[in-house]
């Protein structure tokens, strides 16, 4: 399913950085709404999170598209700006608390690996992505996209 002009305008409002706070309040009232399908890489990324949370005795989570919307927008928003970052996260947050209740939020963001494997073993080994990788939550989902150069960005988000 295509996305409609006033989806393309949503996303394009959520995901640019604005320097002014009437912007970003009006960004905190609205949610990212486009959902896009899912890429092989993003389903290998979760199956291979969720294998790594059993092995450790911890619960199996879930995804959900609320999340993978945030996600999305944030991986454009990285893409657009050349850079790996957590920039607006905050908005991210409040979206999600504000529409799915969340309780809690975190995000691993990441870029340059090529395979499923490469970023997940990159993200266990630090310790601050592996311990939300271990965190309490119940729900996740990504987004992987690649810039122009044909590298990889991810964005992947958290939730209880």
């Amino acid at each position: 399913m295509k996305p409609t002009i006033s989806t393309l305008m949503l996303v394009a409002l959520i995901t640019f950085s604005c320097s002014s706070d009437n912007l970003e309040n009006e960004a905190n009232a609205i949610v990212n709404s486009y959902v896009p399908p899912t890429k092989v890489i993003e389903i290998e990324v979760m199956e291979l999170i969720n294998a790594y949370r059993i092995q450790n005795g911890l619960g199996v989570l879930n995804s959900l598209d609320p999340i993978k919307a945030e996600a999305f927008g944030h991986t454009d928003y990285m893409i657009e700006n050349n850079e790996v970052s957590h920039a607006n996260f905050h908005v991210r947050r409040a979206n999600l608390i504000n529409t799915v209740n969340a309780t809690s939020v975190a995000e691993n963001v990441a870029y340059g690996y090529s395979s499923a494997e490469a970023v997940v073993n990159a993200w266990l080994n630090s310790e601050g992505h592996k311990n939300v990788i271990e965190g309490d939550y119940t729900h996740f989902d990504l987004s992987a996209e690649k810039d122009e150069d044909g590298k990889w960005y991810y964005t992947n988000i958290f939730l209880k």
